[in-house]
């Protein structure tokens, strides 16, 4: 199976879906150096270009992606849910 979905850094709680999922889809992630982090399976549509949670995130827990805080979930995200800015609070943008 081709990967599904791209990780910077192998602490990530989110990876980048490079094509449309499809809820029920079992997507694998890779690392950028291309190491094999498993699989994941959505739970909901997510398009192109945007995220899937790789474990279970609780509301108020800092979200990693580049191996750094990109924001704070705003809810709970099931692993293999979309993640984006109706579940997550940017640190940066507020």
């Amino acid at each position: 199976m081709a990967h599904g979905a791209l990780m910077h850094e192998d602490v990530d709680d989110v990876a980048v879906v490079i094509a449309d999922v499809a809820a029920g889809d079992e997507v694998k992630t890779v690392t950028l150096d291309g190491k094999e982090m498993g699989t994941v399976k959505a739970v909901e549509n997510i398009p192109l270009g945007h995220k899937i949670a790789l474990r279970d995130l609780n509301e108020g827990k800092e979200v990693i992606k580049y191996g750094r805080t990109i924001g704070q979930a705003t809810r709970t995200i099931s692993k293999g849910a979309h993640v984006h800015t109706h579940n997550v609070k940017s640190i940066r943008w507020g």
